[in-house]
């Protein structure tokens, strides 16, 4: 295939538009460089009337609020999903990963759950704590400054708890708790279960001109079109473009290899523009990578040369490996006392407003490493469906089962509200088996080389979990509910959801100071190639029992404040 080359000569081409692609976007081109952002999907601004999903019925859905092939909903603000055809991914054997991509300008960060939680001092130094996996060769402290930084720039709502592995940081004012949140809070002190209001990154009071605030649509997942939730396209690449920088889209461009010079270093990417086809390349004196821990690790091992030939920056051979996501597990409590509620609109952010962070020590446990649990329900305006089975609570009750038209309605409106949700989400110990590589004998349908994954759960993983239900359950019966389903047992992994599910991957670029254990240095530089840089989750050495996001925004402005500066000493 012929090579469209560009005349083009960029200070820095960034592959991947999502949290850490955002923001190192921000950062450069708010220092004057010129900025190439490669993007696999296409352009999108919520604003957009064309592309807006919010504030729309779910009668308006195309589909009637009937099935659907978009995994989170019709409505959801995530063009992708798990599977995304003509780009498969497998699996080796029997084991399992998930592998959730969002094709569009903002990439996930347009649809989740805008949790912001900084990882604390003890999440840097994991193998110091129970003496698994390794640690981090950076610490809170080095971190720290630049929380701060996102904290004012973006904007998070929270409070200040003193809490030593859930670090304080520069907080909006949080919402108060809504009724199902009230009975949760009973129900957990009861259980000595801390907890505290959610750290959300979303406007509860206004911060500069250009976004709005938060006006309680419960509508996060659809993307906010007043920019009053953070999205890395509406608070980090629209400003950027308006700053001293050049910034240029490359939208539907997917991104295939970062190519080298005669010397090894990198002098730019190869893509395939989705519009025609055609294959094409970029110059750049700097390559950052940002494309979602996984996909910046199928690139580096699909930019194979003479000199790489296992995969740019692979001398270690650990591109891929030590992949981990955080654990995940569901439970739901039917709360009689909240049946028959009058109708009234529960005004609150499209998430949580509660939540239990990480309240025991796990050297009184039977796994390492913890969770926090994220509590849903109330009378939000439904969706697809009703989100619980009214059949289901009449039969518990004792009342008569089946019905439509009219009884079916008075069923819904008897026990809407009623049901409250605990969702447990986890820290996984990162292992080397764990892994993703390039399928050699699949390609997508741009010809480019595909991933398979192998990936398993644990025994302190399966523990975990367990741990959750009984949690669940005992908090479920102190909030005065009866906990609905059976307890999952061994047979069922105690309701683990499949690796990949939580879209919180990690670890394929895992930093270190050593180039034989580790793929980049504390700057989240390759250690082989001195002009090539991952700022997504893929250099994380361990996850939290945290989101990942808040983390990588402030590793990617460390790492774009470090490659200003190299740059100003031609060093790059």
């Amino acid at each position: 295939m012929q090579i469209i080359e560009s005349q083009k000569l960029y200070d820095v081409i960034i592959v991947g538009s999502g949290a850490g692609g955002g923001m190192a976007t921000k950062v450069l081109a708010d220092a004057g460089l010129k900025v190439a952002v490669m993007e696999a999907g296409p352009f999108f601004d919520p604003a957009n009337p064309e592309q807006r999903t919010q504030l729309k019925w779910p009668y308006e859905s195309p589909r009637r609020g009937a099935g659907t092939q978009r995994d989170f909903g019709e409505f959801d603000m995530a063009y992708g999903g798990w599977n995304i055809e003509g780009e498969p991914y497998n699996n080796i054997g029997d084991t399992q990963f998930d592998w959730f991509r969002s094709r569009m300008l903002g990439g996930r960060t347009n649809h989740w759950g805008r949790i912001s939680l900084r990882f604390g001092p003890k999440d840097f130094k994991g193998k110091d704590r129970d003496g698994l996996g390794e640690n981090w060769p950076i610490g809170y402290d080095d971190v720290k400054p630049y929380y701060d930084k996102v904290d004012k720039l973006i904007g998070v709502f929270g409070s200040n708890e003193k809490r030593v592995n859930d670090p304080d940081g520069f907080f909006l004012p949080a919402p108060k708790p809504r009724l199902h949140e009230l009975y949760y809070i009973k129900g957990a002190k009861k259980s000595n279960v801390d907890v505290i209001p959610s750290r959300l990154s979303i406007l509860t009071k206004r911060i500069n001109n250009d976004r709005g605030v938060c006006f309680f649509c419960g509508q996060c997942n659809r993307s906010c079109s007043v920019y009053a939730d953070f999205s890395s396209g509406s608070c980090l690449i629209f400003p950027a473009q308006k700053s001293g920088g050049q910034v240029d889209l490359y939208v539907n461009s997917m991104v295939s290899e970062v190519t080298i010079d005669e010397n090894g270093k990198a002098n730019g990417v190869k893509y395939i523009k989705k519009e025609d086809r055609q294959q094409y390349s970029l110059k750049g004196k700097v390559v950052v990578l940002a494309a979602s821990a996984c996909s910046s690790a199928r690139i580096l091992l699909n930019s194979k040369s003479e000199k790489y030939p296992n995969g740019l920056g692979n001398s270690s051979g650990l591109i891929g490996k030590y992949l981990h996501d955080s654990t995940g597990t569901d439970r739901a409590v039917f709360v009689p006392e909240l049946m028959n509620r009058k109708r009234y609109n529960e005004d609150g952010v499209g998430g949580l407003h509660v939540y239990s962070p990480w309240w025991l020590d796990n050297k009184k446990l039977d796994f390492p490493r913890g969770y926090h649990i994220e509590i849903w329900g109330g009378m939000g305006m439904p969706g697809y469906g009703t989100g619980f089975d009214p059949n289901g609570l009449n039969k518990y009750l004792g009342l008569t089962v089946g019905g439509y038209g009219n009884g079916l309605r008075e069923d819904v409106k008897k026990f809407y509200g009623s049901v409250i949700g605990m969702s447990g989400r986890g820290e996984s110990i990162a292992r080397k088996e764990n892994y993703c590589e390039i399928d050699p004998t699949t390609v997508d349908e741009f010809g480019i080389p595909v991933l398979r994954f192998n990936y398993k759960w644990s025994d302190f993983e399966h523990k975990q979990a367990k741990h959750m239900h009984e949690n669940f359950e005992e908090i479920g019966h102190n909030m005065g509910g009866v906990v609905l389903g059976d307890t999952p047992g061994k047979d069922q992994n105690y309701g683990l959801l499949n690796p990949g599910r939580i879209i919180h991957e990690v670890g394929t670029t895992r930093m270190g100071s050593d180039p034989k254990t580790s793929v980049v240095n504390e700057f989240e530089r390759l250690h082989d190639v001195e002009n090539v840089f991952v700022v997504d989750a893929g250099p994380f050495v361990s996850q939290a029992d945290k989101n990942p996001t808040w983390t990588i925004l402030a590793l990617a402005w460390r790492t774009s404040d470090f490659i200003i500066e190299e740059l100003k000493k031609q060093n790059l």
